[in-house]
C-alpha cells in the first residue's frame, strides 16, 4: 500500500497531464523502450482512437506497430492472444468496455489459461485497454461497469486508475507484466482534471492500493472515477468532525487485501463505493475480506454505495444511478452513526 498519488517522483520532475494524455504517454514510452509492443484496434491508427488515446502513435511508430482493425472484438483479442504466445506484447484497444463481451471467450478460455495450460512454459503478456464506466451521456453498451466479470477469472489481472500519474505508471507495469491484464480507463475523468505525471518510465507495481486521504473514523474503499466524489465527500464531512480514510484500490486483481485490513483495523468501520451494480460487485468481496480477516475490529456493518441492480439507464436517469457526493456522504454517516 502506498500513500498520496502514487507518482513515485517529486513534483519538479513531473509534467501536468490529463488521464487520457497519461495513457498516451505510457504507450509512447513503452513502444520506444520495447519493439515488441504493438498497439491495434478499431480506429486507433489514422484517427487515434475514439477518445484520441493513441493519437500520434502511428506517425511515430509506423503502420506495422499501430494498426487499424475491423470491427470484430473477438478477432482483436484473439489476435492479441496469438501475438503474445509468439513473443510480442500486444496492447489492443476496445472502443468501450461494453463492447468487450464478444471477446469474453478469448479472455477467459485462452488468455487467462495460458500459464496453467502450458504448466508455466508459456505466458500471455497482453493488455486489453478499454474506456469504462458512465457519466458521459453515451448510448447503450457504452457506460456499464462490469469489472467483477474479469476479477472473477483466475489468470486475469484487472487495473482501474484514478489519476493521470497512476494511469501512466500502472499501464507501464501492465504492459511489462507476463500475464494478461484488463486495463479499464474511467472515461468520465479522461479530461476532467490535470495532474502531475513523472517523466521517464517509472512503473507503479500492480496489486498495491493507495491511501488518498488518511483518517481514523471510517475506511472508504473506491477506485476509478469514484475516487474523486469519495474524496470530496470525505472533505465535506471533515467539517462535521468525521475523519474518513480514503483508500483507492487501483488494482482489483490482485486485490490488496493487506491494505484493506490495515485500514479497517485502524477505523473499525467501512464504506465501499463503486458504480457497478450492488449484487455481485466488488463491494461484497471487500466486505467478506473484512469479515474473514478483521472481524474482531468491526464496529458497524460494511456500507455499500453503488449502482443499482438494473440495466444501466439512459441519459435522463444517469445522474441518479451513479454514486454522487451526497450518496457517499450518506453512506459514511450510516457507518459512523451505527
Amino acid at each position: 500500500m502506498s500513500s498520496g498519488n502514487g507518482s513515485g517522483a517529486a513534483d519538479e520532475d513531473a509534467d501536468s497531464h490529463t488521464l487520457v494524455e497519461a495513457v498516451r504517454e505510457a504507450l509512447s514510452v513503452e513502444m520506444a523502450r520495447d519493439d515488441d509492443v504493438v498497439v491495434f484496434g478499431e480506429d486507433v491508427a489514422e484517427n487515434g482512437g475514439v477518445f484520441r488515446a493513441t493519437e500520434g502513435l502511428l506517425d511515430r511508430f509506423g503502420p506495422d506497430r499501430v494498426i487499424d482493425t475491423p470491427l470484430a472484438e473477438a478477432g482483436i483479442v484473439g489476435t492479441a492472444v496469438g501475438m503474445a504466445a509468439y513473443g510480442l506484447r500486444p496492447v489492443p484497444e476496445i472502443q468501450f468496455s461494453g463492447f468487450l463481451y464478444p471477446a469474453f471467450d478469448q479472455l477467459v478460455s485462452h488468455a487467462a489459461r495460458f500459464r496453467t495450460r502450458s504448466r508455466g512454459r508459456l505466458t500471455c503478456p497482453m493488455v486489453v485497454r478499454a474506456p469504462y464506466g458512465g457519466g458521459i451521456r453515451a448510448p447503450e453498451h457504452h457506460a456499464e461497469s462490469k469489472e467483477a466479470f474479469y476479477v472473477h477469472e483466475a489468470g486475469l489481472k484487472v487495473v482501474v486508475p484514478s489519476t493521470p500519474a497512476d494511469a501512466k505508471g500502472l499501464l507501464l507495469a501492465s504492459i511489462r507484466d507476463p500475464d494478461p491484464v484488463v486495463f479499464l480507463e474511467p472515461k468520465l475523468i479522461y479530461r476532467a482534471f490535470r495532474g502531475a505525471v513523472p517523466d521517464g518510465d517509472d512503473a507503479i507495481p500492480l496489486g498495491e492500493a493507495a491511501v488518498r486521504r488518511e483518517g481514523t473514523d471510517v475506511s472508504v474503499f473506491c477506485w476509478g472515477a469514484m475516487t474523486r466524489p469519495t474524496l470530496e465527500a470525505a472533505e465535506n464531512l471533515a467539517v462535521e468532525g468525521v475523519d474518513a480514510e480514503v483508500v483507492d484500490l487501483r488494482t482489483l486483481s490482485p486485490l490488496d487485501r493487506a491494505a484493506i485490513v490495515d485500514s479497517f483495523e485502524k477505523t473499525g468501520r467501512a464504506v465501499v463505493v463503486h458504480e457497478a451494480p450492488k449484487t455481485g460487485g466488488l463491494g461484497g468481496e471487500i466486505a467478506a475480506t473484512i469479515g474473514e480477516e478483521a472481524l474482531l475490529y468491526q464496529e458497524a456493518p460494511v456500507v455499500r454505495v453503488t449502482g443499482y441492480d438494473v440495466p444501466y439507464p439512459q441519459y435522463a436517469l444517469e445522474d441518479y444511478y451513479l454514486p454522487s457526493v451526497t450518496r457517499v456522504e450518506e453512506g459514511i454517516r450510516e457507518a459512523i452513526e451505527y
